[in-house]
């Protein structure tokens, strides 16, 4: 595919799946396919029990189902290929190809950051200023939010594929990863990358220190609001609806966060366990989210059960 002597450019890339692990992908690509089959279920029951259920047209919901949206779109953007290379030996991914994954990938991350954030936002103003919650949240506003969720994450990662399209790519053409994450198609430029890893480096500092900023001050001020009240069963209760979106931070950010550290600072962690730990960023979050929101959200989980066991009398409880 490349000629070393006269240098031409390649035009796909070599995924490795898992290195070190090869003998194991066709067990590895079983539970890829779990996740992205229940990321797949869970969020379009979601969408459709929301949909269906006029009672669950407000603020929160939405946010919830444009959540559902993302996870699937950044699942489906990830899994098919992962499912290739594991059980069908499928390795090549053209260079546009990949530059489009790499794309989709990183902007789908954004926006779901965005969306956790604008839903820290609306448990802030639902506990701290619940008189104004209609009329702050309104649909329009709302629109607006994921406008410029979506709008931010297209325009900051942009500039990653067309930095790395004016670079020359000649010998090395095979990615240690199960995705085309942009560091590692970077790392395999055959010139000085500063410019394409200090833009990478600035655009996810800066999501994750603007966004778990935001989302902290938010759950500061809730807490805050909580502890002033007076009755233990109002604490409780106005506690308990921020649970669902709790676990959704934690489980969402705990693992970006690790594989992001690694990639940059732990030399010493096998690349197994760094791959291992990106996949699973981008697979368990969208198949975790509809989980914890179908436990933890009382309306949800009674609509749930009302649209499978229209029989089944709801519990008030």
């Amino acid at each position: 595919m490349e000629d070393n002597g006269t240098h031409h450019p390649i035009s796909s890339f070599f995924l490795v799946g898992i290195p070190g692990l090869q003998d194991f992908h066709c067990w590895i690509g079983i539970p890829v396919f779990l996740l992205f089959a229940l990321t797949l279920l869970g969020n379009s029951i979601i969408i459709a029990t929301v949909k269906l259920e006029p009672s669950l047209h407000q603020p929160m919901y939405f946010f919830l189902c444009m959540l559902a949206v993302n996870d699937m779109a950044l699942s489906s953007s990830t899994a098919p290929k992962m499912l290739g290379t594991f059980w069908f030996n499928d390795h090549r991914i053209g260079f546009n190809i990949c530059l489009t994954q790499m794309y989709f990938i990183h902007t789908l991350c954004i926006i779901e950051s965005a969306l956790l954030l604008a839903m820290a936002f609306d448990r802030y103003v639902a506990i701290c200023i619940p008189l104004h919650y209609t009329t702050i949240l309104t649909t329009s506003k709302i629109i607006k939010m994921g406008l410029v969720g979506v709008s931010r994450a297209i325009l900051m990662v942009l500039p990653c594929p067309l930095l790395i399209k004016r670079l020359p790519y000649y010998t090395n053409y095979i990615i240690n990863h199960v995705y085309c994450e942009h560091m590692a198609v970077v790392k395999l430029a055959n010139a000085n990358t500063l410019i394409n890893r200090a833009y990478g480096i600035s655009v996810a500092l800066s999501v994750m220190i603007l966004d778990l900023g935001l989302i902290a001050t938010s759950y500061i001020k809730i807490l805050q609001a909580v502890f002033r009240l007076s009755s233990q069963n109002a604490r409780s209760k106005a506690l308990g609806t921020c649970a669902a979106h709790v676990c959704t931070i934690l489980v969402s950010y705990t693992p970006a966060l690790f594989s992001f550290l690694t990639h940059r600072i732990g030399k010493k962690v096998p690349p197994s366990v760094h791959i291992l730990f990106a996949s699973l960023y981008l697979l368990v979050p969208p198949t975790v989210n509809p989980l914890v929101y179908g436990i933890k959200t009382k309306q949800i989980r009674d609509q749930v059960v009302g649209l499978f066991f229209p029989n089944k009398k709801i519990s008030e409880h």
